[in-house]
């Protein structure tokens, strides 16, 4: 199968999160002709598709992907409409998807059937491909897992097919990611008049003094792995329009994207003991909510890394670096079922008013798949 032609068919499914928009119905149909047991696994409004070939039980390699796409923006500042999957034969297809990810997904669906019907294999192979990646992630790959948990569906290992090279083919693969995690803090005081400041407690005089401490000193050094865990102000408000008004309270915003010396608890933990010592300085009392999207992850170098990285140092002239840097993938569920490793295309235009991918490059991407497939049954 050509992985271009599939990637332009998908392209032209408009299915922004959370809508559907063909491309799961269309992939269904393909790989139930090739012999592949589907099912769909829809949660909440969220559509998923899971696929595997050979019999349950066996020992089967994975591959994750997502159909869904950010919204493309104004369409009059694309040079082709957003949807069209335009391809005219020449080497570029453009549209919304075209790098992140309906390429990869159709790298792997086209790697998986073209190898399952050459030389079947002794074992079995599962693509779970959500709807869900670009937005809340409640409700796709996590509910993808969960179904296959209480099916007793099992990867042995699995390749996230993200972009994962930042300028060429076969430069970077990813290995794991920084945590992330968002804390809101949110401090009390007591309102007065600016110039009675002694009848006040001015909660931005303790919020700022907080964050001062919190940025004074790194978390860490980083790993052999990870690179310091960084923290970030994003915001700070008290919605007060009087210049005159000590206001009673305000709050502040910070992101932390952080490496395996921590975990999103441990470090809600360790802001809250500071904001303890705060308001026991202060007498403000502040008080800390956490969202953590994501726990630091590593999938140790080893056999399934090692051969990864063969496949692509043979098929593009590269070692690829293993790499942890960059946001949050589904990756971050996947590994809590199995060893998994992200590779993907140049990810130069993702989210990118005129995305667009090379169709040799999503070609020799089908390859690289389906020779990882060949050496993990060979």
């Amino acid at each position: 199968m050509d992985a271009a032609d599939l990637t332009a068919r998908l392209i032209r499914c408009p299915s922004v999160t959370p809508e559907e928009g063909g491309a799961l119905v269309l992939l269904q149909a393909l790989l139930e002709q090739a012999g592949f047991e589907c099912h769909r696994v829809d949660r909440n409004g969220t559509s998923n598709l899971f696929a595997r070939w050979g019999a349950k039980g066996a020992r089967a390699i994975g591959f994750n992907g997502h159909t869904d796409v950010v919204p493309p923006g104004d369409p009059a500042s694309w040079t082709h409409p957003p949807f069209s999957g335009h391809w005219d034969g020449d080497d570029v297809i453009w549209g919304r998807g075209a790098t992140d990810m309906k390429s990869g997904v159709a790298a792997f669906v086209c790697a998986a059937i073209d190898f399952v019907r050459d030389t079947p294999p002794d074992g079995a192979v599962i693509l779970t491909i959500t709807g869900d990646e670009e937005g809340p992630s409640r409700d796709g790959t996590i509910a993808i897992l969960d179904w296959m948990a209480a099916q007793g569906e099992v990867m042995e290992a699995c390749i996230v097919g993200e972009p994962s090279n930042p300028e060429v083919m076969g430069e970077m693969m990813k290995i794991g990611r920084r945590g992330s995690a968002t804390y809101t803090i949110a401090a009390k005081g007591r309102q007065g008049h600016a110039a009675y400041p002694h009848k006040a407690l001015n909660p931005l005089h303790a919020l700022t003094c907080y964050l001062a401490d919190l940025t004074a000193e790194p978390l860490d050094q980083g790993t052999d792995h990870f690179d310091p865990s960084g923290l970030q102000i994003t915001t700070i408000d008290c919605g007060n329009p009087a210049s005159n008004v000590i206001p009673e309270r305000a709050t502040a915003v910070v992101n932390i994207r952080f490496n395996d010396l921590h975990t999103g608890a441990g470090l809600l933990d360790r802001l809250r003991d500071r904001a303890a010592a705060v308001t026991a300085e202060t007498g403000v009392a502040l008080e800390i909510e956490a969202q953590i999207s994501g726990e630091a992850f590593l999938t140790a170098p080893g056999p399934f890394v090692d051969m990864v990285r063969g496949v692509v140092q043979q098929e593009t002239n590269r070692q690829p670096v293993l790499s942890t840097s960059g946001g949050t993938s589904d990756a971050r569920f996947v590994k809590d079922h199995c060893p998994v490793v992200e590779f993907g295309l140049v990810g130069a235009h993702m989210h990118q008013v005129d995305e667009r991918v090379p169709a040799q490059q999503v070609r020799q991407l089908k390859v690289i798949y389906q020779r990882i497939l060949e050496r993990f049954f060979a």
